[in-house]
């Protein structure tokens, strides 16, 4: 068995985990943020103080397998309607706020999910702490809140640093499939939303380490365009420069995507300001760059009574799958 785990947030992850489920001879995982305070998961984590369930859900959802597997990824997913005082939030998202109650912790919530919805792999919470992202940008301003990187207001403001509001320690599940897999596949997902705050978990840096000591291989998966409110301006090599400083480890590979986005993605990514992220990679002696068709030209459609942004183009699952698993 090959063992990979992929380390993100709700909606990238998601995607690799849905190309890589139905291949033999793979033991996958999934490690998520635990500070995502947007949408219904941030009213939930208002009104319960429990971790935010939002993302942990997408990937429960993404592995499901099986005869009901649409019906499942039809439950999970499904949000409630302006008509209903529950308008906004999603049955999965209080399926585990249930749970999380039931069983008094978040692994435990997913753990008993898993086994009800007979996932293929493993859902695992980078911390078991409740934590909130801190955004420190250049022109000094700090805000506490991981929906705040998703605002327009703060478009095109440039982010001097990440932090959490107090400390938070590596679950020690997300530990051992980190430290023990062999290939770590970080992204897509937003980059200071998605993927940097895993590295400010503590431990989480030495999982890296240790894993590279065994043999294992770490990717990072490019995303296809900036985000306004996050990353604007910035080229794959700034997202990569900043991976290695929060990550303490350089990929040894990166997978960017090559192929033209459509012009009719490409006009609606414009209004918000988002852009193709600028190629300027250059093989290196310790990571290897892989250029390859990987989009889905597909147009994601906005989810109904869905309060949050969400990217309106996606990676290719098989196509992404397809080229990971030649990296092992």
């Amino acid at each position: 068995m090959k063992k990979i785990v992929a380390i993100g947030g709700g909606t990238g992850s998601a995607v690799v985990l849905a190309g890589l489920k139905d291949y033999k001879d793979i033991d996958l995982s999934a490690v998520i943020v635990v500070s995502d305070n947007g949408g219904s998961t941030g009213r939930l984590r208002d009104e319960f103080g429990f971790l935010p369930v939002g993302d942990l859900r997408q990937c429960i959802a993404a592995l499901a397998t099986g005869e009901n597997e649409k019906e499942i990824r039809q439950l999970l997913l499904y949000r409630f309607d302006q008509n209903s005082s529950l308008q906004g939030h999603n049955l999965g998202n209080l399926i585990l706020t249930s749970l999380e109650s039931l069983t008094g912790s978040a692994s435990k919530a997913v753990e008993v999910a898993s086994k009800i919805f007979r996932i293929n792999g493993a859902v695992l919470p980078i911390s078991e702490d409740s934590v909130h992202l801190v955004i420190h940008y250049r022109d000094g301003q700090i805000l506490v809140g991981e929906k705040n990187l998703d605002n327009p207001q703060f478009g095109g403001k440039k982010i001097n640093k990440i932090t959490l509001d107090k400390e938070a320690k590596i679950y020690d599940k997300a530990y051992r499939a980190i430290a023990d897999a062999n290939l770590v596949v970080f992204g897509p997902g937003d980059l200071y939303g998605s993927l940097l705050p895993h590295a400010l978990v503590n431990g989480f840096v030495q999982a890296l380490a240790e894993n590279k000591q065994k043999g294992g291989k770490f990717v990072y998966v490019s995303n296809l365009v900036t985000h306004f409110s996050q990353t604007y301006q910035m080229t794959a090599r700034d997202h990569l420069l900043e991976i290695e400083k929060y990550c303490q480890r350089k990929p040894d590979f990166v997978l960017m995507n090559n192929s033209p986005i459509p012009e009719e993605i490409l006009k609606l990514y414009q209004k918000a300001n988002d852009f193709p992220i600028i190629d300027d990679l250059k093989n290196e002696e310790e990571t290897q760059i892989i250029r390859d068709d990987l989009i889905s030209t597909a147009i994601v459609k906005a989810e109904k009574n869905d309060a949050l942004s969400r990217s309106l183009i996606r990676h290719h699952k098989q196509k992404l799958a397809e080229n990971l698993l030649k990296l092992i």
